[in-house]
């Protein structure tokens, strides 16, 4: 495989999984929010990917497909005094489960990391290359 593919499958691979964090990231800053028009909850986002063939390279390219919302059910929590309590003294709370946010950060931030150390690596290869062609 041309070392500069491998590059872009790298670079590819940081951008989608870049993504991935972002929207972790918007999970966990919003566990506790309540979106105003509905008064539910913040619902869960999470995010897929496809493979995506770069027809000029010839090579597949992971990208971002979609971010959708986890259609889960909301929890509930028992806080009679709150604004937003039903008849029994239920309030909804988001899905956000934060043990599966942080899991998820670190399989994004594994494969981010594992990136990057393709295209260092492969830096470092091109970079031999040219002082092998030097000589």
């Amino acid at each position: 495989m041309d070392l500069t593919k491998a590059m872009l499958i790298s670079a590819a691979g940081l951008e989608a999984q870049g993504q991935r964090l972002r929207v972790v990231a918007e999970n966990v800053a919003n566990v506790n929010s309540t979106d105003e028009r509905t008064g539910l909850p913040y619902r869960r986002k999470v995010i897929t990917f496809r493979n995506e063939l770069d027809r000029e390279l010839g090579i597949d390219l992971v990208k971002p497909s979609r971010i959708a919302l986890d259609h889960s059910d909301f929890g509930r929590k028992y806080d009679p005094g709150h604004p937003q309590a039903d008849e029994e003294g239920f309030v909804l709370t988001s899905n956000v489960k934060p043990v599966i946010e942080v899991q998820d950060m670190r399989e994004a931030q594994r494969s981010y990391e594992a990136n990057l150390n393709m295209i260092a690596i492969t830096k470092q290869m091109l970079q031999q290359t040219i002082d092998l062609l030097r000589n």
